[in-house]
């Protein structure tokens, strides 16, 4: 299979870093961003470093942060293949007590972000005449959960599924895939260390692991005909809940 380019945006931990290991460990260019470049260089050497693997620290609700991803892809591996929109942030505050400031954490980071990297990646893949979007979004965006009030997170992850459908629809026959992996409740620091006890809200009665995520995003990404899917990676927690 042809050595292909990533970028994996959000990666110092969780998810991201999972993502950008399962390419590594088959072979795959890397370039891994994080806001944090203290923890960027981190996560560097915890893949392991070495010439398959670049990193780039900024904040991706900037556009110059995008531009830089690709122009580090390009300049060091030649190409942009798969952009992996995976920097995200997820809260829970009661729809009445979010304002303005609150809401335009989640629209920066989960919309912005994913919009603007999006943005810096297409022309190049355009140039290429090729390329995959993976955007990671949510279940809950369709399946709400009363006793989690998280109207502005959820809101910014219903808007990467729209652009996800629209982007596919533009940029389709031009040989760009776009694609959303929703996923479940994973085991990334993000969710503590209580994580186990939200099981029941996965139909195989357990919480998913980051590498549940890798193998689906790795899946998506070297196929040839997945395009405009929200494909739930749950544990069928968009299908139901085990409420034993």
């Amino acid at each position: 299979m042809k050595k292909q380019t990533i970028i994996v945006t959000g990666a110092s931990s969780g998810i991201g870093k999972a993502v950008a290991k399962y390419f590594l460990d088959r072979g795959d260019n890397v370039v891994i961003n994080s806001t944090t470049a203290a923890k960027l260089e981190q996560a560097s050497k915890a893949l392991g470093g070495g010439p398959q693997l670049a990193t780039v620290a900024g904040d991706v609700s900037r556009r110059e942060t995008g531009d830089r991803l690709v122009a580090e892809a390009v300049g060091r591996f030649g190409s942009v293949d798969v952009l992996v929109n995976n920097a995200g942030i997820f809260e829970t505050r009661p729809f009445l007590e979010v304002d303005e400031a609150y809401l335009d954490r989640f629209l920066n980071t989960n919309l912005k972000g994913t919009f603007f990297t999006t943005q810096a990646a297409v022309p190049q893949m355009l140039k290429q005449q090729g390329g995959v979007v993976i955007n990671i979004g949510t279940p809950n965006v369709y399946h709400a959960l009363g006793g989690a009030p998280s109207t502005a997170p959820i809101s910014s992850k219903g808007a990467v599924h729209a652009l996800t459908l629209q982007l596919a629809a533009e940029f389709g026959g031009r040989n760009i895939r776009v694609n959303t992996v929703a996923p479940g409740i994973i085991r990334t620091p993000m969710h503590g260390d209580d994580i186990d006890k939200a099981a029941g809200l996965h139909l195989v009665n357990r919480v998913g692991e980051a590498e549940d995520i890798a193998e689906m995003v790795y899946t998506i990404a070297k196929s040839n005909f997945i395009n405009g899917a929200i494909v739930n990676v749950d544990g069928g927690m968009g299908a139901g809940h085990n409420l034993n």
